[in-house]
């Protein structure tokens, strides 16, 4: 009921409101005044007295805008107008004293001068507090940690003190002189104790306010906070606020739990550093979304040494240059080449002496495989041979593939590409030998490179449309935390030739995400209901070989694991005569530039319906 009254007011009603509320002021601290004034007067100069001061006090209020200010806004500007709106009602009331004749003493009116600006400095600094009581009654605030108690953070600080939204819980610096102290009502912590600090104040995000530091020590905080399940972000300097360049409004970060339908699961996944400690570990697209978070969660495990392989020599050059940063005591060996180079991979396990291979590394965007399929197959299924059958020869304990959703009945050829790979490692997991070979299967990677996220946050900065292929499309999604943390997982709990899937919730209307975002970037959907928004949402129609719908499993045949949110899937495989069959012919097509004849061997091969042509148009990727 006041929530209702208070934000229905119109501007008008409120400049009359707090006109109506100084003049009512006046009145009481002429009263006031009048009370401990040496002498008295009658009531009629007592009337034109009050009068007069209130018609000043009123004018001058009017015409500095006094009224005109909001409540949040009341700091210097409205305490120097309220002065003078003081000066202006105590020099009327002497003017109309000395017109009257009343002869009341000059300090009189200077008590009067005071004591009015103080009650109305008074009564808004009060209603100030009550109305953001109101706003915030039974509205859900996040909770922040400021990291970084400097002048950035402090007026961080001082610039949500009005807001209703965000509540600011703590600072934590690095500077122990600073620890233990209270800074803008906040009490400065330790970085130790942002865990327990997390935890004990269900704190929703942290933001890091020390545009100083450097790039690779806020990779770092980061990296520990997305250990402990928290979102970090980092606040820029107010020189990059202001500096040249594209002041497009930036999309704000939707809620990872509204993204991903479901709580996320970094803290209920087990830990897995018995595995993978003192070993030497081989990760493939050690430079990509899923391969380079892979390495930084190994960091935490220990390894005695991580060979890291990637194709890109930039993203290499970078993935090896953080991990080196980030823990120089661990032995990071970098190797530029592909994972169809046989003899380069043969010679790096073995000089390595590799003891579990993690192979992330494919061509992953549907549309750019769609239009280059035999460049995809090649590296997807031949790479993937590759490096499992020079896993075993090598001795290699653990091999684990990075699959995707798209390898159940695919309907282009990246799905189908994954889902060849994915038979060829349950043939060799099949054959005599020490390794023991598993695969992982999951959705869409949030914030992965090409992905629907950044797509959107592009279309969005350049005020739209945001496309989508079909309203209806859904979409499974986890974080990139997730991911590394699942394949990692896969290779501690596998016995061989297993496929592990994670109960990823339900799937995620693409269009939900794409008016959450638009939203949340401070714009308005422009459709049918709303043609004055902001941003259209425009349709595009289904592209060729996408699915309405993905799923995660062929055959509904499930098993347990060690944790409940992960399964164990049972799914056909092909003889080893098929499997060699189906190389075979794909091979032929491939050297040969037969593109209609790849397509015909993974229909043969590959259970699924197939388009019998690609569209050769590029567009943004669903996941």
């Amino acid at each position: 009921m006041i929530y209702e009254f208070v934000s229905t007011l119109s501007r008008r009603r409120k400049i009359s409101l707090f006109a109506a509320m100084d003049g009512a002021t006046i009145a009481l601290a002429l009263l006031c005044a009048w009370q401990v004034m040496p002498q008295h007067i009658g009531p009629a100069e007592l009337h034109a007295i009050g009068a007069a001061a209130v018609g000043a006090g009123l004018a001058m209020g009017l015409g500095l805008g006094l009224y005109r200010l909001t409540l949040n806004a009341y700091e210097t500007r409205g305490l120097t107008r309220t002065a003078l709106s003081a000066a202006a009602a105590g020099l009327a009331a002497l003017g109309m004293d000395r017109y009257l004749g009343a002869g009341l003493p000059l300090q009189g009116y200077v008590t009067f001068a005071l004591l009015l600006m103080v009650l109305a400095t008074g009564w808004r600094v009060a209603l100030r507090h009550v109305t953001l009581a109101i706003y915030r009654r039974g509205q859900k605030r996040m909770r922040i940690i400021v990291y970084g108690a400097g002048q950035t953070g402090q007026q961080f600080v001082a610039a949500l003190r009005t807001d209703a939204a965000i509540l600011p819980v703590a600072f934590v610096d690095d500077n122990p002189t600073v620890q233990g102290q209270s800074l803008m009502g906040l009490r400065v912590h330790a970085p130790t104790k942002l865990p327990d600090l997390i935890e004990r104040g269900a704190v929703d995000r942290v933001v890091l306010t020390m545009p100083s530091m450097s790039a690779a020590a806020r990779a770092r905080i980061a990296h520990d906070l997305r250990l402990i399940g928290c979102e970090a972000h980092s606040l820029p300097s107010f020189a990059e606020l202001v500096r040249e360049g594209d002041l497009t409004r930036r999309a704000t970060p939707v809620s990872l739990d509204c993204l991903v339908g479901r709580n996320r699961l970094e803290k209920e996944l087990p830990g897995v550093q018995h595995v993978y400690s003192g070993r030497r570990i081989l990760i493939t697209g050690a430079g990509g979304s899923i391969g380079s978070e892979l390495c930084r969660q190994l960091l935490a495990c220990r390894p005695e040494k991580l060979v890291l392989v990637d194709q890109s020599e930039l993203a290499l050059y970078t993935i090896e240059k953080e991990l080196r940063e980030f823990d120089p005591g661990i032995e990071v060996v970098p190797v530029l080449g592909s994972v169809l180079e046989v003899d380069l991979m043969r010679r790096t396990m073995v000089e390595q002496e590799v003891e579990i291979v993690l192979h992330a590394a494919a061509y992953k965007h549907v549309p750019m495989v769609e239009a280059n399929p035999l460049r995809g197959l090649d590296n997807n299924v031949f790479g993937t041979r590759n490096m499992a059958e020079a896993a075993r020869d090598c001795g290699v304990d653990r091999f684990v593939l990075v699959s995707s959703d798209k390898a159940v009945r695919p309907t282009n050829v990246m799905g189908a590409s994954k889902r060849l790979s994915e038979l060829v490692v349950q043939d060799l997991a099949a054959r005599p030998g020490g390794t023991r070979f598993s695969m992982v299967r999951f959705g869409n990677v949030l914030g992965s490179s090409g992905s629907v996220i950044p797509l959107f946050e592009e279309q969005i900065a350049r005020g739209g449309p945001v496309t989508l292929t079909h309203p209806d499309v859904t979409r499974y999604f986890m974080t990139i935390s997730e991911a590394a943390r699942l394949v990692l997982l896969a290779g501690s709990f596998s016995r061989g030739g297993d496929l592990f899937v994670l109960d990823m919730g339900k799937p995620v209307p693409i269009r939900r995400l794409a008016v959450q975002m638009i939203e949340a970037a401070g714009y308005a959907v422009k459709d049918d209901a709303n043609p004055q928004g902001d941003i259209e949402i425009r349709i595009t129609g289904l592209r060729q070989g996408e699915k309405m719908h993905e799923e995660l499993l062929i055959a509904p045949d499930m098993l347990t694991t060690p944790h409940h949110k992960i399964l164990r899937a049972q799914e056909g495989a092909l003889s080893e005569f098929e499997i060699a069959t189906a190389l075979k012919d794909l091979r032929r097509a491939i050297d040969t530039l037969d593109e209609d004849g790849a397509r015909a061997v993974i229909a043969r091969w590959v259970e699924g319906q197939l388009p019998a042509a690609p569209q050769r148009v590029l567009q943004g990727e669903l996941g």
